[in-house]
């Protein structure tokens, strides 16, 4: 009896982990995005070449952020980093309105290659 609360006690209340992947266009905000939830502040940002990767703590659960550069030479790799991914955040600069329609393409290539 008490080992089987020990493990309920520990399932509802253990820290969980989450792994979450950023992606989206180059200059979108994702950087962004991920420092003002890590630290709570924007910062400046560079461009983004290969990746960023960021622990951001939230109640009991712990989100590993991948934030993937967007150049469009990068995007053909973003697929490698879908395995083991519980979550995805497709970043879209909504103020980019000639660069809306290329976001709206490059999401559908990658759900494509996912499904």
């Amino acid at each position: 009896m008490g080992l089987s609360f020990g493990k309920l006690f520990s399932r509802l209340f253990a820290k969980k982990e989450m792994r979450i992947l950023m992606v989206g266009l180059d200059a979108a905000g994702k950087t962004t995005i991920l420092y003002k939830l890590k630290l709570g502040e924007i910062v400046t940002t560079i461009p983004t070449i290969g990746f960023n990767v960021e622990t951001v703590e939230y109640k009991n659960i712990s989100f590993t952020v991948w934030d993937v550069g967007g150049q469009d030479k990068i995007r053909p790799l973003w697929r490698h980093y879908f395995q083991n991914t519980q979550g995805l955040i497709f970043v879209v600069d909504s103020n980019d309105r000639e660069r809306v329609v290329e976001a709206r393409d490059e999401l559908h290539r990658m759900l494509n290659e996912v499904i």
